[in-house]
């Protein structure tokens, strides 16, 4: 078994920067495909970003041009930057692996954006 830890939530006001962090435990976390995905109150979890083993990444049109998904595999960690945060980027955040069939997930940081 293996962990995702997700970190560097909070609040912030509308126009400021966050950086999530995942930190993971998997062994095969330099050739696995890395995620994150939000959950706002009351709508169905949704792709964010996610990052291929080799650095390709893919946006939710929503972000594109304000969020950047990039990975250091020495340090098992995938990164979010977040830019020019809306109101509507509220949400908890999650990190994703997919291994095999399955998707596991870690426990959630919440990004609260105020006016």
């Amino acid at each position: 078994q293996f962990q995702l830890v997700e970190s560097g939530g909070g609040p912030v006001q509308a126009g400021d920067s966050l950086r999530l962090s995942c930190l993971s435990s998997l062994r095969t976390f330099s050739t696995s495909a890395m995620g994150w995905y939000r959950q706002a109150p009351g709508k169905q979890r949704e792709l964010v970003a996610t990052i291929t083993s080799g650095g390709g990444t893919n946006y939710a049109d929503s972000v594109k041009g304000r969020f950047t998904i990039s990975r250091d595999n020495a340090k098992n960690t995938v990164y979010l930057q977040m830019n020019s945060l809306k109101l509507e980027d509220t949400a908890v955040y999650y990190c994703n692996v997919k291994v095999g069939l399955y998707d596991y997930w870690g426990q959630g940081t919440q990004v609260t954006v105020s006016s």
